[in-house]
């Protein structure tokens, strides 16, 4: 019992438990201020996956597909999140149909959260590609006038190669930094399409089920 309370004080504290009343009483307060915002369960559900993915890409390793080989030089490796990275602009969709343009409030605690739980560089690099990416999402799915399953599609695909591009050069960085890998381990083509293809994997499997829903008439196509 002691180790598993342990490990979630390691957890929600970065592995610095020194810090947990801290982060306790920062957690609630911007916990509070998404709740007062009109933000609820997806709201919170966008806020914390953002900066856990910032950590994760630290701490988790990738996946070798391929190793590196004559043709593929650098080999081919996925992150195991990335598909729930890719589902974090869906997330970002149905936090903006709760709460509207509040929705840039929670992303901008998201993105400042994550420079706590993850390696600076990783949290520079994602925010930066956050705030851009999330941005152009942003803008397409408030000013386009295509049914919400279709905007949920397309918004994540003008996003997901943009935040691909951003996040793959600054872990680049990073793990030269860190771990004393060459230049080119993390930002090569290969990897620059598995990673897109991986989070375009949840956005195609939401907007589906959401277009079955909109059939059925439980939700209104053109809702923003």
């Amino acid at each position: 019992m002691d180790m598993i309370l342990e490990q979630c004080v390691s957890l929600i504290t970065g592995g610095r438990p020194g810090d947990l009343w801290l982060v306790l009483v920062g957690l609630s307060c911007t916990l509070g201020m998404i709740y007062y915002a009109g933000g609820r369960a997806w709201a919170f559900v966008y806020f914390l996956t953002i900066p856990f993915l910032n950590w994760s890409f630290g701490v988790v390793p990738n996946i070798d597909i391929i190793a590196p080989n004559e043709l593929f030089q650098q080999g081919v490796a996925l992150h195991p999140l990335t598909l729930v990275t890719g589902l974090v602009f869906v997330f970002r969709d149905f936090v903006q149909r709760q709460m509207g343009q509040k929705v840039l409030l929670v992303m901008a605690l998201a993105i400042a959260w994550s420079f706590y739980y993850a390696w600076p560089v990783i949290a520079l690099a994602s925010g930066i590609a956050f705030a851009i990416s999330e941005t152009v999402d942003w803008v397409f799915f408030t000013y386009t006038k295509y049914r919400l399953s279709t905007r949920i599609l397309l918004s994540s695909a003008v996003a997901s190669p943009i935040d691909t591009t951003l996040f793959l050069y600054g872990a680049d960085i990073a793990v030269q930094m860190q771990l004393d890998e060459p230049a080119g381990t993390m930002l090569h083509a290969a990897n620059w399409v598995v990673f897109v293809i991986g989070k375009m994997v949840g956005a195609v499997i939401v907007s589906y089920a959401v277009r079955k829903r909109e059939m059925s008439g439980e939700i209104d196509p053109a809702a923003l």
